[in-house]
């Protein structure tokens, strides 16, 4: 249980080793997109890849070139997907989700608040972390695809073209 063979120890480090350069190279050569701020996809996408290093890493029943294989097609899905939803908005809408408002114009949005199931206390924490003390300054505050909360005050507004529609 503690201990096996030094074979199995170095077996670990060498493949271990080479799956992660193997990973990180295949990240690169798929682009910043792969990296970016993540949204359920990419974050989905991220966890398969940690488990498929691990597995790489744990089994002995998975060869190097098996587990590198995994990892390319893993990157490569993960590129195709970014790019065909950059090509077509169907597609797009279908892996990602959209930005919700929850706070308009001061106004919290208890419905929107409630469907992006987010507690007042958490919108409010967003709008301290925004530098408000007040939320009849806030414009908006947008849910984004990848979780966070945009916080808009009033005098950043402008014309309101960068806020999803309600």
């Amino acid at each position: 249980m503690w201990f096996d063979s030094w074979s199995d120890v170095l077996r670990v480090i060498i493949v271990g080793a080479a799956a992660y350069v193997f990973l990180i190279a295949a990240l690169r050569l798929t682009g910043k997109r792969t990296l970016s701020q993540m949204n359920a996809f990419d974050f989905i996408v991220t966890v398969a890849l940690g488990s498929t290093l691990a597995t790489i890493l744990l089994s002995s029943d998975v060869s190097w070139v098996e587990g590198a294989a995994a990892l390319l097609l893993l990157a490569v899905f993960q590129f195709l997907v970014a790019w065909v939803s950059t090509k077509w908005g169907l597609f797009r809408r279908a892996v990602t989700a959209r930005p919700a408002v929850i706070v308009s114009d001061g106004t919290m949005l208890e419905d929107a608040v409630r469907a992006a199931r987010l507690t007042t206390s958490q919108v409010m924490q967003a709008i301290r972390s925004g530098g408000y003390g007040d939320i009849s300054l806030v414009a908006a505050v947008v849910l984004e695809p990848n979780g966070t909360l945009s916080v808009i005050g009033r005098e950043s507004l402008g014309d309101g073209t960068a806020l999803p529609t309600l």
